[in-house]
């Protein structure tokens, strides 16, 4: 299955990180402070002091505002944010520090998320009659989601920068490789399609047998036309909505609280572990809900697939998707990516829509990115004006680029640009990510800096 070798190219990295611990950790060695002890902060950071440009008018400003335009409407239709590309354009171009940068991008996120979320809300399922985002999937990976990237963030302290480098590069190439192939093969699947239906509206036979040319025909039951308020309300799910909202809630709340603890006490570790049953909780409850769904659906033959998902909703399955949620928020914290761009091409691998796959995953990441952008903005991480115009871009080019890319697909008939979109932004944020990590490591290793783990209380 595609998704287990998926899982398992996931698994192989990490387990090189972890042997690597045994070789290449100096415990007796004096570390240096790691800057990286707030959570749902981008690890991929350095030790520099802050730094805030000036918002005015500039050659920097002007490119960084394409560029954000840019990665904002693709990472938004892919449904992986662009954080890849923020971070480094941030500190190259415009010339914030990478903390900062950081906490910007995740403002960035946010914003293009909430807007590429609210054009999604207003958009109907383009093949059935429910709602665009999968609630279900986003019940059963967001709390996996959040759990991994405070993971992934507390490991972030203790892996080295090059390692960082080196799981960015692995990752991102594998996911994106993975996605161009998959989006290959929709195309050519699309293709088949496109020369079936041609061919059924040029051989139309009538009742005398005679065959009719470009024969125009209604279908015979038409799809009933909604207004934009009418698919809104539909595509709101309430219920869900509150179940995803405190789950945020009490994961801020949680890091809030921790932030004023002593590291590595007593209650540190008390509100660190106070986060699993609170993930766990509500993924059984959604496994249990998709488990006895499916159990039902097979006891009376029904054939149709519970979610968007064509997996059978299986306890190995299930188990499985625990596991990629996790995997992929860990990844995603220990990269400073939110795990979008694990969430998205993985959507894509248990046989959700391209549609559905974007809306669900940029709709998860959306709690995510606002999660970190509310507890930057109490640890007072960014500029206020440089962030407030930055998620206005954001915003106008996350409503946009929906809009834009959507008609163009509808145009087209292929959904397989989605894939496309997805792939050429992870890649681009290998490039980037990539580039600049090995540029820092080499950096270290010329001042003679420290390159091997760091200890988790005395970094921090």
């Amino acid at each position: 299955m595609a998704t287990r070798g998926l899982v398992l190219y996931l698994l192989s990295g990490f387990s090189v990180a972890i042997l690597s611990v045994f070789f290449l950790s100096h415990p007796n060695e004096k570390a240096s402070p790691n800057p990286n002890s707030d959570i749902l902060a981008s690890p991929y950071l350095t030790t520099t002091d802050k730094v805030w440009p000036k918002l005015e008018f500039s050659w920097r400003t002007v490119l960084a505002t394409v560029i954000g335009l840019l990665g904002s409407a693709c990472g938004t239709v892919g449904g992986v944010g662009g954080g890849g590309i923020f971070v480094p354009m941030l500190t190259l171009i415009v010339g914030f520090d990478t903390k900062s940068a950081a906490a910007l991008s995740k403002c960035m996120i946010m914003g293009a998320s909430a807007s590429s979320v609210w054009y999604n809300l207003r958009v109907p399922h383009p093949t059935r009659e429910v709602p665009i985002i999968d609630y279900d999937l986003a019940l059963l990976f967001q709390p996996m989601l959040l759990l991994g990237i405070t993971l992934g963030v507390s490991l972030s302290v203790v892996f080295p920068y090059w390692l960082i480098t080196v799981l960015i590069i692995i990752l991102f190439i594998g996911t994106s490789s993975r996605s161009f192939f998959k989006g290959i093969e929709m195309w050519k699947e699309e293709t088949i399609l496109k020369k079936e239906m041609v061919q059924q509206q040029e051989t139309i036979v009538n009742s005398r047998g005679e065959l009719l040319i470009d024969t125009e025909y209604e279908p015979l039951i038409p799809r009933e036309e909604k207004s934009k308020m009418q698919i809104l309300c539909f595509n709101l799910k309430w219920k869900r909505l509150l179940i995803l909202f405190l789950v945020w809630t009490s994961f801020l709340l949680l890091q809030v609280i921790k932030n004023d603890v002593a590291v590595c006490s007593t209650w540190y570790w008390v509100l660190f572990c106070l986060q699993f049953p609170i993930a766990l909780v509500v993924f059984g409850y959604e496994a249990v809900k998709l488990y006895r769904e499916n159990q039902k659906r097979i006891s009376t033959g029904n054939t149709e697939t519970i979610c968007e998902a064509s997996i059978e909703w299986t306890p190995m399955h299930i188990l499985f998707c625990a596991l990629c949620g996790i995997i992929g928020g860990t990844v995603g914290g220990l990269l400073g990516s939110g795990g979008g761009f694990v969430l998205g091409p993985l959507l894509l691998e248990i046989g959700v829509s391209p549609h559905v796959a974007s809306a669900t995953s940029t709709f998860v990441m959306m709690f995510s990115s606002s999660l970190s952008v509310v507890e930057f903005y109490l640890l007072k991480r960014f500029p206020i004006p440089f962030a407030l115009y930055l998620m206005g871009v954001s915003v106008l080019a996350g409503f946009w680029g929906q809009f834009f890319v959507r008609k163009l697909v509808k145009i087209l008939g292929r959904a397989s640009l989605i894939v496309f979109i997805l792939s050429g932004v992870i890649f681009v944020s290998a490039l980037t990510m990539g580039g600049v990590g090995i540029g820092t490591s080499i950096t270290m290793i010329r001042n003679h800096e420290f390159m091997g783990f760091l200890e988790f209380c005395s970094s921090q």
